[in-house]
C-alpha cells in the first residue's frame, strides 16, 4: 500500500473525486482517502509508481507526493470521521476549526484572515469577481471618477478665475476609464487576490453556495461540477447588489446601475437620474462636471433622510452648477425608443440619452436557500444578526451589506474581524453608535452621531449651533463659504451627540467629530481644543464656542 499526501482538497466531495482519479489508473485495486487529513491509501499492484498516481491527480486538479505517515493503527476511515471532543464539534486530525466564508470583500477578508490567524481552516467561496463590491464597482471607481471630475470642474471654473485664466477641458473618458480601471486592478490584485494567493490556511473556491444543511453547504463550481463543503462555523458575506424599482417599461430598457455608469466609456450628452440618496448625487454630479447635462428625479428632496439643511444645501449647489433637480417626482413609466429614454412623471415627461437608476442596494441572500440552516432574514432580505454578528442559526454569522448593519465597507471589515473572533472561541462586539459617514459631493456631506430629529425620536431634548462657513477662515482663503457645520447637544450636560457637516472636504472633520463623541465631550471641552488655524477642521471649535459666544466678534484665531 502507499500512502499519498493531496494537495487541493476542500471536502468530502474532492475526497471523492480524488479516489474516482486514483482507481481508474491500471493497477490500483482500491483507494481510500481522507480530506481532513488530505491523504490517500492506496493499494496498488507492483510496478505502480507514485509517478504515475501523481500524474492522474493533476489531470483531475489536485497535487500529490508520498507521505510519511508514522501511525495508520486507526485506518483512514476511523481517522476521516475526525471527531473532536470538545462540544462535539467536527474538526479535522490536526485539531483545526473549518469556517467557510461566503464571499470575498471586505466582510468576507477580514473575517476570512482573522479566523486563519486563530488557527482556523478557512474556505472561501466567491462566485464572481475576486474583492467584492468597494473594490471592484464601489467606493474606489467612484471616488476616483468623482475625483476626475472635480479636477476636469476646476479647469473651467474657480474663485480665481479672475486672475488664473479658465479653460475649457478636453475629456478623453475612454483614457480615463482606463486609468480607473488599472488602479482598481492593482489594488485587488495587491490587497485580495495577492494576499489570497499566499494565505496557507486559506482555499478559494469559485462558484456559487447554497446550504444544504446547518453545517454543510454545496457549491456549483465555476468550471462545472459541484462540491459539498462541511463546516463548523460559516460566514455569510455576500454583500448587495443595486436595487431596481417596479417602474412600469423600465426593464425593457437599458439602463444603468452604478455598475454600468463606473464602466461606461462614454458621457451621454442628456442624463436622467433616478434616485436622491448617496450614490444617485456622487454619480449625478460626476457626470455633469464631465459634460453630461443631468436631471435628478428625486422622489422626495436630495438626501431627505438626513438634516433638511443637508439636502438643501446640496441641491442649491447643483442648481448653481446647472444639474436640474426635480424634487417630489416620481417616474410612473419608462420607455425607451430610437436611442432615447422617455420618463412619464408626476411632473411631466423627461428625456434623457440615458437613465441611471441609483434608488438603494438590495442584499444578496435570495440564493444562499437560507432556510435549510434556520438562517432569519427581515423584510428588505438582509441577514438578521446581533452585536457579534450571530444570525439565528447557530454556529452561522453574518456581516456586511448583506445584513441589517449600516452598508458601509468600514463597517463591514469590522463585523468580519470581530465575526471571526467570536468564531474561533473570542468574544468581540461591534459598537454602532458612533459611525461616520460621507457623502463624496462637492461640497462634501459628512455626519455622525444624532440629527436634531433622531435625538427627538430618542427621547433626547438637543441645545445645538449652526456655524455658517463664513465664519470659517480656511473658507474664507479658499473663496468657497457654502456650507455649514452643525453641533447637536445634549440639553443640560452640553455632551455632544451629533455633527453634520456640509463643506469642503467634510469628510476630513468627521473622524475628528466622532472621536469627540465617543469620548462623551461636552461642547466646551471641544471650544477648549487647540486646532491648528487654517484648516477647515478648526470649524468644530467655532461652531463648539458658538454655544457661549458670538465668534463674529472673535479676532481671527482667539482661542
Amino acid at each position: 500500500m502507499m500512502t499519498l499526501k493531496i494537495d487541493g482538497m476542500t471536502c468530502a466531495s474532492c475526497a471523492e473525486h480524488v479516489r474516482q482519479a486514483l482507481e481508474k489508473v491500471p493497477g490500483v485495486r482500491s483507494a481510500a482517502v481522507s480530506w481532513p487529513e488530505a491523504l490517500a491509501d492506496v493499494t496498488v499492484d507492483e510496478g505502480v509508481s507514485d509517478d504515475t498516481l501523481a500524474a492522474a491527480l493533476m489531470t483531475a486538479g489536485y497535487h500529490a507526493k508520498v507521505a510519511d505517515v508514522p501511525d495508520q493503527s486507526a485506518g483512514l476511515l476511523d481517522r476521516a470521521l475526525g471527531w473532536a471532543g470538545a462540544g462535539g464539534k467536527r474538526r479535522g486530525d490536526d485539531g483545526a476549526l473549518r469556517v467557510a466564508v461566503i464571499g470575498s470583500g471586505g466582510a468576507a477578508m477580514a473575517a476570512a484572515l482573522k479566523a486563519a490567524e486563530n488557527g482556523a481552516q478557512v474556505t472561501l467561496i466567491e462566485r464572481g469577481t475576486i474583492g467584492g463590491t468597494c473594490v471592484n464597482v464601489g467606493c474606489v471607481p467612484s471616488k476616483i471618477m468623482i475625483r476626475a471630475a472635480q479636477i476636469a470642474h476646476l479647469r473651467q471654473v474657480s474663485p480665481f478665475d479672475a486672475g488664473i485664466s479658465a479653460v475649457a477641458p478636453v475629456i478623453d473618458r475612454p483614457r480615463l476609464l482606463a486609468q480607473q480601471q488599472a488602479r482598481v486592478d492593482e489594488l485587488r490584485h495587491a490587497k485580495y487576490e495577492n494576499i489570497l494567493d499566499t494565505s496557507p490556511n486559506i482555499n478559494v473556491l469559485h462558484g456559487e453556495a447554497r446550504f444544504t444543511g446547518s453545517h454543510t453547504l454545496t457549491v456549483t463550481l465555476t468550471v462545472g461540477g459541484e462540491r459539498m463543503v462541511s463546516f463548523d462555523r460559516c460566514l455569510i458575506a455576500t454583500g448587495a447588489t443595486a436595487a431596481v424599482p417596479p417602474i412600469p417599461g423600465l426593464k425593457d430598457t437599458p439602463y444603468w446601475t452604478s455598475t454600468e455608469a463606473l464602466a461606461s466609456e462614454t458621457i451621454p450628452a442628456r442624463l436622467a437620474v433616478i434616485g436622491s440618496s448617496v450614490v444617485a448625487v456622487e454619480l449625478a454630479q460626476a457626470f455633469a462636471r464631465l459634460g453630461s447635462h443631468v436631471i435628478v428625479l428625486a422622489r422626495h428632496t436630495l438626501l431627505y433622510q438626513e438634516d433638511p439643511a443637508i439636502g438643501e444645501t446640496v441641491t442649491a449647489a447643483f442648481r448653481a452648477e446647472g444639474i436640474e433637480v426635480l424634487e417630489q417626482t416620481q417616474a410612473s413609466h419608462v420607455s425607451y425608443a430610437d436611442g432615447k429614454f422617455v420618463l412619464t412623471t408626476n411632473h411631466g415627461e423627461v428625456r434623457a440619452d440615458q437613465l441611471l437608476v441609483a434608488t438603494g442596494r438590495a442584499p444578496n441572500t435570495g440564493s444562499l436557500s437560507l432556510a435549510s440552516a434556520g438562517v432569519q432574514l427581515d423584510g428588505h432580505g438582509a441577514v438578521v444578526i446581533d452585536a457579534g454578528m450571530r444570525t439565528s442559526a447557530p454556529d452561522i454569522y453574518a456581516a456586511g451589506d448583506c445584513t441589517n448593519q449600516p452598508q458601509f465597507v468600514y463597517v463591514a471589515a469590522a463585523a468580519g474581524t470581530r465575526a471571526a473572533i467570536n468564531m474561533t472561541g473570542g468574544d468581540a462586539r461591534l459598537n454602532l453608535d458612533t459611525v461616520p459617514a460621507v457623502v463624496f459631493t462637492e461640497p462634501q456631506v459628512a455626519t455622525v452621531g444624532y440629527s436634531e430629529a433622531q435625538a427627538h425620536q430618542a427621547g433626547i431634548e438637543t441645545d445645538s449651533r449652526t456655524l455658517t462657513l463664513d465664519n470659517v477662515p480656511r473658507a474664507l482663503v479658499n473663496f468657497d463659504t457654502h456650507g455649514f457645520i452643525k453641533l447637536v447637544a445634549e440639553a443640560g450636560s452640553g455632551r455632544l451627540i451629533g455633527v453634520q457637516a456640509v463643506a469642503p472636504e467634510a469628510g476630513e472633520i468627521i473622524q475628528t467629530a466622532a472621536i469627540a463623541i465617543r469620548a462623551r465631550m461636552t461642547v466646551q471641552d471641544l471650544a477648549d481644543q487647540l486646532f491648528p488655524y487654517l484648516t477647515m477642521v478648526e470649524g468644530l471649535k467655532l461652531a463648539a464656542q458658538t454655544f457661549s459666544k458670538d465668534v463674529k466678534q472673535l479676532s481671527c484665531c482667539a482661542g
